[in-house]
């Protein structure tokens, strides 16, 4: 599409247009190509017909995480300015696996598997999408349908030497790792996606580069007005060093409890404090402004300003006033040194529901089947680190049993508790 001819709209539309380029850009990476986006943003003005608004998401996990909200608060933006967001929930693609930024291949899930995680994602879009406006949808809808004559021809539109010019197989090829076949699948499978649900513009993170261009090729290849993209920063995890991650575990989830989320915002090292306040809340301009000069002047503890990060981070997520509930009780738990008012309780009835026999309850059994571990192995691993206590009392014995004779408060790492009645 050439660009904005300005005798075809009026100085109300390209104000307009101003006005929405403003706000779409803010803390983004790329838009590209700016020119078509122009034209296509005046063109949906004029005419009064939104812009479809594609990003996708594979399920390969139960939790969506602030990392992820990066671009769905973006989509939430669009949605404000009246265009249509198209949500793909990747149940195909997320058999393939995305190879972006990979430097071996994906363990493979089963399709129960991810359609699991797929009805935790739908819950968690909505907790920063308006629901009344948003198209959800399964790339499977459309893949399981496709006849192999169909994938072939899908396969004859981009060339195998496209794809490995893309930096994880070619470094993979150097390192002679192996790339699977159906990994090459992967940007033509995203790129068909744009095709499927006709995409005016697609947006992901920077690493997601190769595969929205991809898109443009494909949508191109199949008689389609290319899609424009719009890339994000990724925003780093609690550890300050890698991208925000499940399996890293450097995660905030987005459906964490108001204290074990803030308790993961005050332990973001403290140059991490103004990329969050960027790319993890919706404050202004003026006010990111304000945070950074704080943190330059060095006038301003950074823990007070991280407290401001986490009650903000925590009532975007959860009911109003959360956030200073979840500081409040921080400060008691941990300046203090007095354990939380309201904490999960069991009961020995429960115990054995469970599988525990409340005589004689096995340490790790209890971690784990308490998900305050995601398995044995992991609460072995907490417990050799001494990150596990009962009433106070470090225990460090992974083989370690004990009676529920009294009331007993189990600990474990930095924010998780579970208070043990026997009956």
């Amino acid at each position: 599409m050439d660009n904005v001819n300005q005798q075809d709209f009026s100085p109300e539309i390209l104000k307009e247009v101003d006005r929405q380029l403003e706000i779409i850009s803010r803390q983004t990476v790329d838009l590209l190509p700016l020119d078509e986006f122009r034209a296509k943003l005046a063109r949906s003005i004029r005419d009064q017909v939104p812009l479809r608004i594609k990003q996708g998401f594979d399920p390969t996990s139960t939790d969506i995480h602030i990392g992820h909200a990066v671009g769905i608060r973006k989509l939430r933006q669009f949605q404000d300015l009246g265009h249509q967001i198209v949500l793909i929930v990747g149940d195909y693609t997320a058999l393939v696996g995305d190879p972006s930024g990979q430097s071996a291949t994906r363990p493979q899930l089963s399709h129960e598997q991810i359609m699991t995680n797929a009805e935790t994602y739908q819950e968690q879009f909505f907790k920063i999408l308006d629901r009344s406006r948003t198209e959800v949808v399964f790339n499977g809808d459309w893949f399981e349908k496709l006849a192999f004559s169909e994938v072939m021809l899908l396969a004859s539109k981009y060339t195998v030497a496209r794809i490995l010019e893309r930096d994880d197989f070619t470094k993979r090829m150097k390192a002679n790792t192996p790339i699977s076949v159906h990994e090459l699948f992967y940007p033509l499978m995203q790129g068909y996606d744009s095709v499927a649900i006709k995409a005016d513009l697609e947006l992901g993170a920077t690493e997601q580069t190769f595969n929205l261009l991809a898109g443009r090729t494909i949508q191109e290849a199949y008689g389609q007005e290319r899609q424009c993209i719009l890339t994000m920063p990724i925003l780093v995890g609690t550890d300050g060093v890698k991208k925000m991650s499940k399996s890293l575990g450097n995660y905030i989830g987005v459906d964490e409890a108001p204290r074990e989320m803030f308790g993961k915002v005050m332990s973001i090292p403290d140059e991490c404090i103004y990329q969050y306040f960027q790319l993890a809340t919706d404050w202004p301009p003026a006010a990111l402004d304000e945070v950074k000069q704080k943190l330059e002047s060095g006038k301003t503890n950074p823990m007070e300003i991280k407290r401001e990060l986490g009650v903000t981070i925590v009532n975007m997520y959860h009911k109003s006033g959360s956030g200073e509930t979840a500081a409040d009780e921080f400060k008691r738990m941990f300046s203090q040194k007095q354990e939380p008012d309201d904490m999960p309780e069991t009961t020995g009835s429960y115990l054995r529901k469970l599988g525990i026999d409340p005589d004689r309850i096995y340490l790790v059994h209890l971690i784990a089947k308490s998900n305050l571990a995601k398995s044995n192995s992991e609460a072995r691993k907490l417990i050799t680190a001494g990150s596990v206590r009962l009433d106070g009392e470090k225990v460090t014995d992974v083989d370690y049993e004990f009676a529920l004779d009294r009331e007993i408060v189990l600990k474990v790492g930095k924010r998780r508790y579970l208070r043990l009645i026997p009956n």
